[in-house]
């Protein structure tokens, strides 16, 4: 009954503490001027939206670690920062600064910036409310999670890169581009993909996969919990930012996105740790459909 009690109070906390780091963080990146828009009041509701939505995703895996202090701190910090920002500012200077010239070049640095303060100011901060800083790391008992033979890891990997290229376009052509309309098209008008976006992508996802690695190994409970750990981190660390309104992005263009990244992220979080969680004997057991895959489901750390 405490527990209950706290847990939603701790929340409520960390959120406002995650809208003052991100005041932080815009502040010393210079980013608050540019990111000022004509209704303030709607911004900073969105703001706070954001702010919620992050830390259920991130406390979700923090409270359900096998890992506790520093080691779950930097865990936590560099996966926010990977996710929320590295890879988003990937798909800037790709996009919105390479291909359609939207964004100004000196905009992506301040980003990264921002991104980094926000991260390493507030996973401290949730790690220690959420009571997980201190006392011993719960690994007495076996960890299969992630332990299987180097082929097995290249074929795996490879099948990662290609579920997220099918993901990634699938949800553009079939999501974000119907949702966006004629807003979408005159926003990308005269877009050409170029020949290197696929294997692009493909190295994209090995850093989705380094992001998704510790937090396989960390959590407890059956393979499903670091599935939905995964998929809610991956969807909304990245996703939730396009609820803020901003100068760069019509509405209908950003809330096609929105739709889209929270969507194919949630998705592909789950495919990276249903592949990559444990050894599969074959693709019977990959599948679900061996006697060796059912025992596995029977181990708590499976």
């Amino acid at each position: 009954m405490k527990t209950a009690i706290l847990l939603p109070l701790k929340l409520a906390l960390l959120t406002l503490i995650l809208f003052v780091c991100f005041s932080v963080g815009s502040a010393v990146a210079g980013l608050s001027d540019s990111s000022r828009v004509a209704d303030p009041a709607a911004s900073t509701a969105a703001l706070l939206a954001v702010c919620f939505l992050d830390t259920l995703a991130l406390s979700y895996p923090i409270l359900r670690s096998r890992w506790r202090g520093w080691p779950l701190v930097l865990s936590i910090a560099l996966l926010f920062f990977g996710v929320m920002s590295f890879l988003s500012q990937i798909e800037t200077v790709v996009f919105l600064q390479l291909l359609v010239a939207r964004v100004s070049p000196d905009l992506v640095p301040r980003v990264l910036l921002q991104g980094m303060i926000v991260a390493f100011l507030f996973t401290p901060v949730a790690v220690l409310v959420l009571g997980k800083m201190r006392g011993p790391a719960e690994g007495a008992k076996p960890n299969p999670r992630l332990a299987m033979p180097w082929g097995e890891w290249a074929w795996k990997l490879l099948a990662v890169a290609v579920a997220y290229v099918l993901i990634y376009l699938s949800f553009g052509f079939f999501v974000a581009m119907p949702l966006g309309g004629m807003a979408f098209q005159q926003y990308y008008a005269g877009l050409q993909m170029p020949w290197w976006m696929i294997p692009f992508q493909m190295g994209r996802a090995m850093i989705w996969v380094a992001l998704a690695l510790p937090v396989i190994r960390m959590m407890k409970g059956s393979a499903w919990e670091a599935g939905l750990a995964v998929a809610l981190l991956f969807s909304l660390l990245m996703g939730d930012l396009l609820l803020l309104p901003n100068p760069i992005m019509p509405d209908q263009v950003r809330i096609a996105h929105l739709v889209e990244l929270i969507t194919s992220n949630f998705l592909f979080g789950w495919v990276v740790v249903w592949l990559l969680h444990r050894h599969h004997a074959s693709w019977r057991d990959l599948l679900g459909l061996s006697s060796a895959r059912r025992a596995g489901a029977a181990s708590p750390g499976s």
